[in-house]
């Protein structure tokens, strides 16, 4: 009998941590839930750890741990320890009895636990973008020194991963000539420059196929999600920024695609449902049952393909750019985008100014060697000083 794996899942209360926590429970002969994280919000963490038994529990916020600890002695749930801050998020990451991180902490906060997890070997789950996208070659360096098992868990990496051979290394001696990423194309796909300078919040949080948090879902909208996976896929799969093309596929059925040399192109395809990618991961190298349903191929119709626009969606050729730049730029860009939809989402910037607002950020910092997090860390604090700095200026005029 196989051993129970330990699993720590970063992001408890967010989309993926909800649904790692569903597969997690369609096998308890094969996982526990070892730790469970959030920010600040207690009460579903609270709902979690009475349905999972964890050994711990972590937030950040410091009243909101306390609220948890209230809660969990209320109910007589001693058992599980709660602990608070980001050395616990790192503590739970690299603990000795945990086999498996799941790294679903949206945005930066999540890059220092994914890092503590790859250092201890840990078999980590990653969707986590800003961890390869800040950082890329720092984290690829721990996978290698701490011996680390990585899985990625976004559909259209985990996709490529499928579409690769087993014993894949690198692109050119397994034949692969090209890495295809498909984007839905987002709730604007069709909408001209005029109508993109009126959109919402609210409209650019109803997103077609997904059901994702508000920042991803805003970076879906603007094709940053896909400019950042263009970043996170040269460090996976060690792709130049030529072998990577997006292509368009409203349909959300293929999740990505991989090109031969012998002209054969592989895709994977089923549902938009992140349960799939969740249980291939967790149970790779075997195929678990993740609760989503198969895909009815008939009642797909057609797929449809198109090119991107970037002159209507220019955060997806930022990002083409600072790959090529290299050192600090790809961390400026993704601090000064969390800074722009923020912005955007409390109704303090227009859409069409979200790539603006980056692209000025960039202009101003310029591009730095990384030699180590703390370059990581020193270029975060000034693209979001800069990018906070040219909101202030905008609305003062």
């Amino acid at each position: 009998m196989n051993k129970v794996q330990n699993i720590t899942v970063l992001g408890a209360t967010g989309t993926i941590g909800v649904n790692t926590l569903d597969v997690i429970a369609r096998h308890p002969q094969r996982f526990r839930a070892y730790a469970l994280t959030a920010n600040s919000r207690f009460e579903p963490l609270l709902e979690q750890c009475r349905r999972f038994r964890p050994r711990y529990a972590v937030l950040l916020d410091v009243l909101a741990a306390e609220q948890l600890e209230s809660g969990l002695r209320a109910q007589g749930l001693e058992d599980t320890e709660v602990l608070c801050g980001l050395d616990a998020l790192e503590r739970v990451s690299a603990h000795p009895e945990v086999d498996t991180v799941m790294a679903a902490i949206v945005g930066a906060a999540g890059l220092q636990p994914s890092l503590a997890a790859a250092s201890s070997g840990k078999k980590v789950l990653l969707a986590n973008k800003e961890t390869l996208v800040m950082s890329g070659g720092l984290f690829m360096q721990a996978v290698r020194q701490g011996e680390a098992t990585l899985l990625p868990i976004d559909s259209e990496h985990n996709a490529i991963f499928q579409c690769l051979p087993r014993d894949f290394a690198s692109l050119e001696p397994s034949g692969v000539t090209k890495i295809l990423l498909t984007a839905s194309g987002g709730p604007f796909r069709k909408f001209t420059q005029e109508q993109l300078a009126h959109v919402t919040p609210q409209q650019a949080l109803n997103h077609p196929n997904w059901v994702m948090g508000p920042k991803i879902t805003i970076d879906s909208a603007t094709l940053m999600n896909k400019g950042l996976e263009v970043i996170e896929a040269h460090w996976l799969f060690g792709a130049a920024p030529e072998q990577i093309e997006v292509v368009i596929h409203p349909q959300s059925v293929i999740h990505s695609m991989v090109q031969y040399n012998d002209g054969s192109v592989l895709a994977e395809l089923g549902n938009p449902d992140m349960r799939t990618p969740i249980a291939h991961a967790l149970g790779w190298p075997e195929r678990l049952a993740s609760g989503v349903a198969p895909l009815d191929i008939f009642a797909t119709g057609q797929l449809d393909f198109e090119r991107p626009d970037t002159a209507r969606f220019p955060c997806l050729r930022l990002a083409f750019e600072v790959l090529e730049k290299g050192g600090t730029a790809p961390a400026t860009l993704n601090a000064a985008n969390e800074i722009a939809v923020q912005a955007f989402l409390d109704n303090g910037l227009a859409f069409v100014d979200i790539p603006r607002l980056i692209e000025r950020v960039l202009e101003e910092i310029g591009t730095h060697p990384v030699h180590s997090l703390e370059d990581v860390v020193k270029a975060d604090t000034l693209a979001r000083l800069t990018a906070q700095d040219w909101l202030e200026r905008k609305t003062a005029c």
